[in-house]
């Protein structure tokens, strides 16, 4: 025999008639496959992000100083 199903309602009645409408939230799962496959890419990909990491950071420290040394020689060839 087949368990009957329970009917989720969205509202309540007050004493006076008057309707309270709300959203039913849909029920909550977790795919572990895509947990997985994400976490097997993040260890492929390991070393060039650490690698990645490091070239985001100096490059834009290289170009600062570049950039400081240029206005610098600027300044000193207005001068002379």
């Amino acid at each position: 025999m087949a368990e009957p199903t329970k009917t989720r309602t969205a509202f309540t009645k007050d004493e006076r008639g008057i309707l309270n409408n709300w959203a039913i939230e849909p029920k909550m799962y977790f795919d572990d496959k895509v947990d997985k496959k994400a976490e097997e890419k993040g260890k492929e990909q390991g070393e060039a992000t650490k690698y990645a990491e490091l070239l985001k950071g100096r490059l834009p420290m290289i170009g600062i100083t570049l950039l400081v040394l240029v206005m610098i020689g600027a300044t000193l060839l207005a001068i002379a």
